[in-house]
């Protein structure tokens, strides 16, 4: 089951990248909250059919959830608004790498202190060579982006 989630996860990684590509480029023309917006109704209608035909929850039970878990769909509202402004200024890789270097930071946090209920995984010298690691690479990308864009104004 592991494995099929992290294939999920890989998957899942490749619509991101897509999305953001076509959201940034979209966003040129239409602008960066209205395709921020479309994305967040066409998403919510796709959500909406699937729980009609495969639901097996409750969708009421959003009235007795915690005030505070709710920010997650502000927050992902948040991020999608963000990629979208990304994008078309410093790329599809800049932008993922520095959403996963930004989750990485989080995750560290979380894990570390066990916030939000969440299984308490202590930070060492793995965690942080991996993080070291990540930020390199949004360096090298970054800066190599930068490159590439003042070569094709030249």
């Amino acid at each position: 089951m592991g494995t099929i989630m992290v294939l999920f996860t890989l998957l899942g990684g490749i619509m991101l990248s897509a999305q953001s590509s076509v959201n940034g480029t979209f966003s040129r023309k239409a602008g960066t909250i209205e395709a921020t917006l479309l994305t967040f109704i066409t998403e919510s209608i796709f959500l909406a059919i699937l729980i009609l035909f495969f639901g097996e929850g409750n969708v009421l039970k959003i009235l007795e959830t915690p005030k505070w878990q709710l920010s997650a769909a502000f927050l992902g509202i948040l991020y999608g608004l963000f990629v979208i402004t990304a994008v078309p200024k410093i790329g599809v890789i800049a932008t993922n790498i520095a959403g996963i270097v930004g989750q990485l930071v989080i995750g560290i946090l979380i894990d570390h202190f066990g916030w939000f209920n969440s299984l308490i995984i202590l930070f060492d010298l793995k965690r942080f060579f991996a993080l070291l690691f990540m930020l390199v690479a949004l360096y090298f990308i970054y800066t190599g982006n930068k490159r590439s864009s003042e070569e094709t104004y030249a």
